[in-house]
């Protein structure tokens, strides 16, 4: 009997209920998308994984109701990863605030990153990683509809979403972007450090589940380096 190559899908929606940063219609986007990959590309339901902020408004805690923090989306993402073979299709989507991380000696002097609902940043380094392990002959589409994500995935042969289709749109729209300094001010009341580095306002709020950039900042350079 012939093998069926599975499909296997993680689907990321923040609207950030009740702060400055609120953003509206990202769960509703992967609702949608949801149901296009059951209904058109043949899905199964069950291998799809859905995490939305959308309890933070009802306050509801159902045990079903995965919230999208940094440490939940990845675990979710490397679940996927660890059941990938060879013929596979892995899809995720992620649709919320983006941002930028200072870094003088990038050749752009930033690095990007998106933004889960608890700030604990997923960065170019941690999707790196995520990328490397895929088994070969397995294929990993990432969508990320959010500002500043044309480098999560940095060398990558095809990367799709020019930003001059912005200045073509006459549409309104909101800026799914987070800029670093309020991303600084909001990890700053929680740890109350005085520090303008990222980093440590990083591992002090989310230790061992922070970015690998900051748990292991010579990974970086490894996972790079091919």
């Amino acid at each position: 009997m012939a093998k069926v190559n599975k499909r296997l899908a993680v689907l990321v929606g923040c609207n950030y209920p009740n702060t400055q940063f609120e953003l509206h219609g990202c769960i509703n986007d992967v609702v949608a998308m949801k149901d296009l990959l059951v209904k058109r590309f043949g899905f199964d339901p069950t291998n799809i994984e859905l995490l939305t902020d959308a309890s933070a408004v009802t306050g509801e805690g159902s045990s079903s109701v995965v919230l999208p923090t940094g440490e939940n989306i990845k675990a979710a993402l490397s679940k996927m990863v660890s059941q990938a073979e060879a013929g596979d299709v892995l899809y995720f989507h992620y649709s919320g605030h983006g941002t930028r991380i200072p870094k003088p000696a990038h050749i752009f002097g930033h690095d990007e990153a998106i933004v889960p609902c608890d700030f604990n940043l997923i960065t170019d380094v941690d999707f790196r990683q995520l990328v490397n392990q895929l088994p070969k002959g397995a294929s990993f589409t990432i969508l990320s509809d959010s500002c500043h994500s044309g480098g999560l995935i940095d060398k990558e042969k095809e990367q799709i979403g020019p930003s001059t289709y912005r200045a073509a749109s006459s549409l309104s729209y909101k800026a799914k972007n987070i800029p670093f300094e309020s991303i600084l001010e909001h990890l700053t009341t929680l740890t109350g450090i005085n520090t303008s580095d990222i980093g440590t306002h990083l591992l002090e709020s989310f230790g061992a589940n922070a970015s690998l950039k900051f748990l292991t900042p010579q990974l970086e350079s490894e996972l790079f380096d091919f």
